[in-house]
């Protein structure tokens, strides 16, 4: 039976096993007709013209894991940011883990997707925020609402300052001989409060996998949000990532994407804005070797004017590793006074390797400064040669100068102990040690 055919197979006894009430049952049924009309995407379509699925969907996915697995702290401590007390929701196959985890309704809510679906006291916050900007028209999108019951619920009242930052982990054992998780996350970040959060998708082996995750996030007047996507995964895993983001009046959201291991990786992030002087920031670093393929869709709709987006990434690809940058500016009529820069740039460290880049601009404001741009080249010899003249190895050297390249967008990381990790995993791609503190 083919993956499609087994999800919608699948999708009457998912909804026998859970507890829902109509209108999510009704955006569930509207949600699986979509997906069955129109499938898993294919490279026929443009949004998906370099990306192709085809070799993944060949698995026999498991749709639900056959049982609960545990896993001790001490064997993924690495994958925490341990050196810092944080707010942690951790997932292993799908299933909260209550043991790795540390949830707070203390002045703020962080806890579970599914609580918030199925408790009476969240219903009005559910029925006016939940799958009201991720795409009804997405085909992965559609079937990650469908099957959605259980991720991270994160809600900030107005006026709070997080002082932790908070983890959202979600851990694939390996058990089942190959399982499709379907995570949905709810982030509303309320007027004048501020948050950092940190997400990541790892598995334990090396059985294969695909993620298909839907995070949705709201950031009302003023709200400041940092938001950090660690994708560091083994070369079975596949991810694809869709994040909708709504922001209104003066607030500011950041997601920065740093994309470093897994066999596929797809991220969709859209932006919306609803109000003036709104900012955005989209940056994204990628090294990626042998096989790997990472596609970045980027989407910012300018509606409103007085507004900002700056998007910056940094890829750096070698052995037969894709990279795909498939960036959109939309600037509507009415978005008078918007600033909106996008760059991709990109280093081939290989004859093999490949960058696919069309970043695009759409505007019917004639009062903006947009622009887009994009470089794709290799390493400066003459810099090279200076470095090694000065004694400094070419391994070294080498290293350094990719470090330097994708350096703009390292710096935007707010937390100090994640910037340390990043570096190092960095060092550990580009295959030195780095002999200075960063």
């Amino acid at each position: 039976m083919e993956l499609k055919d087994k999800l919608i197979s699948s999708f009457m006894a998912f909804e026998e096993q859970i507890d829902v009430h109509s209108e999510l049952h009704d955006v569930r049924t509207h949600a699986i007709k979509n997906f069955e009309n129109k499938g898993f995407p294919t490279k026929k379509e443009e949004a998906w013209r370099y990306t192709s699925l085809n070799s993944i969907l060949k698995n026999d996915f498991s749709v639900f894991p056959k049982k609960e697995n545990n896993i001790e702290f001490k064997d993924v401590k690495r994958f925490f940011l341990h050196e810092i007390d944080t707010h942690k929701v951790i997932f292993v196959d799908g299933i909260f883990s209550s043991f790795l985890s540390a949830t707070t309704h203390d002045g703020l809510d962080v806890c579970l997707m599914s609580s918030a679906l199925n408790k009476p006291k969240y219903k009005m916050i559910i029925d006016e925020f939940f799958n009201k900007i991720a795409s009804q028209d997405d085909s992965l999108t559609s079937l990650n609402t469908a099957f959605a019951s259980e991720g991270a619920y994160i809600n900030i009242p107005k006026s709070k300052v997080v002082e932790k930052p908070i983890e959202i982990i979600y851990f694939s054992t390996g058990s089942e001989t190959a399982l499709m998780l379907q995570p949905r996350n709810l982030v509303i970040v309320g007027e004048n409060a501020h948050v950092q959060i940190i997400e990541r998708h790892q598995s334990l082996n090396e059985n294969p996998g695909i993620t298909n995750s839907v995070t949705e996030i709201f950031a009302q007047k003023r709200a400041i949000i940092d938001y950090y996507k660690i994708q560091n995964d083994t070369l079975e895993a596949n991810l694809i990532d869709n994040t909708f983001v709504s922001q209104k009046q003066e607030s500011i959201v950041s997601v920065n994407t740093f994309s470093f291991g897994g066999n596929l990786t797809r991220n969709n992030l859209n932006f919306y804005h609803f109000g003036e002087r709104i900012v955005s920031n989209l940056n994204g670093i990628t090294i990626i070797g042998e096989k790997q393929h990472v596609d970045h869709y980027t989407l910012v709709q300018h509606a409103t004017p007085n507004c900002e987006s700056h998007q910056d990434y940094k890829g750096i690809f070698a052995d037969r590793a894709t990279g795909v940058f498939n960036g959109k500016i939309f600037v509507e009529k009415e978005a008078q006074k918007t600033n909106a820069f996008q760059k991709s740039n990109n280093i081939l460290l290989s004859d093999k390797a490949t960058i696919n880049a069309k970043p695009q601009l759409e505007i019917f404001a004639d009062d903006v400064k947009c622009s887009h741009g994009c470089t794709i080249g290799q390493l400066d010899e003459t810099a090279m040669f200076y470095m090694q003249s000065r004694g400094i190895p070419k391994k070294e050297a080498k290293a350094l100068l990719m470090y330097a390249f994708s350096n703009a967008v390292i710096e935007s990381i707010k937390i100090p102990e994640l910037k340390q990790r990043i570096t190092k995993i960095i060092a550990t791609k580009l295959g030195v040690k780095m002999g200075f503190d960063l």
